[in-house]
């Protein structure tokens, strides 16, 4: 299946290089796309090469990864992940479509979609927040002043909880792997900071849509770029 590339932190063979280039004129990146990472790490599993992840460490124990910090202030934040969704969400599906069964398999499809879904779910977020704060205010209308709030059925019931539980597993995921890679003290930070990125994701969609529509009518990549710290200067929950 393929797997998608992550810009410095990724590296490819001589043979993947030339087979990109063999059907580009000779060029293996492509200069119009936002994410060309992302792309040639899909590519290349459509030509029958593997990719995988590697987990690995230097003679003195550190992880070798990308140690780039991500943008903290918000504005900055915000135009990073809308390029991001911009790339991959809307410009990558005009570039890399929906390959057939043969090209890419079932789970590549699956996985192509999970990524362009962001547009969507940041509208499904923004949802989910504006009726946890009307009910909140409703629960508290009803406790102060007697009002009468409506009583959710036996679906709807079923539905909250299983919501809630998968949120519960999806934020034990972050802090156990946030723990095992930066202690547990930005584990239990990696709570309110899901809650910062979605208000992120939601800004960022927006955006995105923004970009893209741009790019669409002038025919021209816009390259939104933002500034990254030195790893040097950056806390080490973000390296």
């Amino acid at each position: 299946m393929p797997v998608p590339s992550a810009g410095v932190g990724c590296a490819l063979r001589r043979d993947a290089l030339a087979l990109l280039a063999s059907g580009r004129g000779g060029d293996p990146f492509r200069a119009d796309s936002l994410t060309e990472d992302y792309e040639i790490g899909m590519l290349i599993g459509v030509h029958g090469l593997s990719g995988r992840f590697v987990d690995a460490v230097d003679a003195g124990g550190e992880r070798i990864v990308s140690r780039g910090e991500f943008p903290a202030r918000i504005g900055p934040a915000v135009r990073q992940k809308a390029r991001w969704i911009a790339g991959i969400a809307l410009a990558g599906w005009d570039h890399l479509g929906w390959p057939g069964r043969r090209d890419m398999g079932w789970l590549a499809r699956w996985m192509l979609w999970r990524d362009r879904r962001a547009p969507l779910a940041a509208a499904v977020l923004l949802a989910a927040y504006t009726g946890t704060a009307v009910s909140a205010l409703a629960v508290a209308g009803q406790m102060l002043f007697g009002w009468r709030a409506m009583e959710a059925g036996g679906g709807m019931r079923l539905l909250v909880g299983a919501g809630l539980l998968l949120l519960l597993w999806r934020l034990a995921m972050r802090v156990g792997f946030t723990t095992r890679c930066h202690g547990w003290r930005e584990g239990l930070r990696a709570v309110p900071r899901a809650f910062i990125a979605n208000m992120i994701a939601i800004l960022a969609a927006r955006r995105a849509i923004s970009l893209y529509g741009r790019m669409v009518r002038s025919g021209v990549v816009v390259w939104d770029k933002t500034a990254h710290p030195a790893a040097a200067d950056a806390p080490a929950a973000a390296r």
